[in-house]
Formats: C-alpha cells, structure tokens, sequence
C-alpha cells in the first residue's frame, strides 16, 4: 500500500526560471547613453541650409525619455536657426520640423526612468519657445506665415478687381466715344452721337485692319476685352 504525498507537495519539485525575473520577461535594452530603463527606438531630424547646398541630419538610437527630449529639443533648436538659409531650405524646414514634433509626442508618452543609469543622462533642458532659438525662429516663421498668407489674400484681390473689370467702359458698334486724353493716349467716353461731343463711331472691323485713318481703340473696350475696335472720326 502506498503512502500519500502530504497535500500540497508534489514527488517532483516545481522548475524555476533562471534568472532575477522568475515570473516575467526581463526589461528591454537600456538607453544607449545613460543606460536607464525603459527606452524605445528614436528617430530624430534636422535641417541647415547653406545659400546654395543643403544639408540633411539624423539621428537615431535607442535613448530613454530624458534623453531622448535633449536629443530631440537640441535637433530642434539647431533646426530652428540654422534650416532657413535657403530657397529651398525655406520650403523643406518646416515639414522636418513637424515631423519632429510627431517624434517628441512619443518620447514624452515613454514612462520615467525606473532603474538607476550607470551613466548621467543627458540634460533636456528649456522647452523650445523657452530658448534663444525659439525667438529667433520668429522671423522667418513669421515671414513664411505672412507669405503662406498673402497668396490667397491676393488671389481674392485679384478676382474682385476681375469681377468689376477694368473700369474702361464698354463700347459698341454703332455708338459713339470721345477721347478725353492727348493721343496716342485713350481714355475713351461714350457720347451721344447728335452731341457735339462724339468725336468717333464706333464700329466691328470687316477687315484685319481699320479704314484709312480710322483708330484702333485698345482691346479692353470691348465686350469681351479681346477684340480691337475701329473708331472713325465723325466731323461736327
């Protein structure tokens, strides 16, 4: 007859997992600077422009949240100042900028350092529109933002000014018009052709050109402002 285990033990004793971690995984890697923990891959950009070359910059790594905000915050700050120095660097700044902006967002959800660093980390210091740099991107923000600006600005000008036309009145064939201007100048006026001041009737012409010593009067008279009417001087 067999004697009974006591409860709760077992003939073979459990198997442990090596290791200071018997019952989860062990951490991720460590930051790649100070070595704390946790830390998450980092991908960082940045900008100058040279007048004439430019320069393209990257850096990338696994860094823990301290150091990944000096990483990215010290990017950023170059970035700010040196990235506008050229036709194109003027276009290419601000997208690199946002996307940093994109990459400082995920560092800052990364928790804070829970094991101690065998390393200082680096110092983040002042948020960027707390530095010098931050207040000398200002101007060309500001100049870009303005430019951003003034096209549809001036593209709502300009379709105003089109929709009242020219300001020229309208002459049709038959009326008369005078010419209140020295020529070759025109500044030409409707005109009741029994007044005498109707100087010219106005008329389509049958040909290319007007008749012998007729005027052309300037395309945007007409209806359309395509179209050069003759004008043929009426004697009073």
């Amino acid at each position: 007859m067999s004697t009974p285990y006591p409860p709760h033990q077992y003939p073979y004793p459990q198997q442990q997992q090596p290791g200071p971690y018997p019952y989860q995984q062990p951490p991720g890697p460590g930051c790649e600077v100070c070595g704390a923990m946790p830390a998450a891959p980092v991908t960082v950009r940045g900008h100058q422009g040279m007048v004439v070359v430019m320069r393209f910059l990257r850096r990338q790594g696994v860094l823990c949240r301290t150091c990944g905000l000096a990483v990215a915050r010290k990017m950023q700050a170059d970035t700010l100042v040196q990235g506008w120095w050229g036709p194109l660097s003027m276009l290419i700044t601000p997208f690199v900028l946002l996307l940093n902006l994109g990459e400082l967002s995920r560092i800052r959800k990364l928790p804070p350092p829970a094991t101690a660093a065998w390393r200082p980390p680096l110092d983040p210091g002042r948020p960027l529109l707390r530095r010098p740099a931050g207040l000398v991107a200002l101007v060309p923000l500001l100049a870009l933002a303005g430019l951003v600006l003034a096209v549809p600005v001036l593209f709502v000008i300009g379709m105003a000014v089109d929709s009242r036309g020219s300001g020229h009145p309208t002459l049709t064939p038959g009326s008369c018009a005078r010419n209140v201007a020295d020529w070759p100048e025109q500044d030409l006026r409707p005109a009741d052709c029994g007044s005498p001041d109707a100087e010219f009737r106005v008329y389509w012409p049958d040909d290319p050109s007007c008749g012998p010593g007729d005027y052309y009067a300037y395309p945007e008279y007409s209806r359309n402002g395509d179209l050069s009417l003759c004008l043929h001087p009426v004697r009073n």
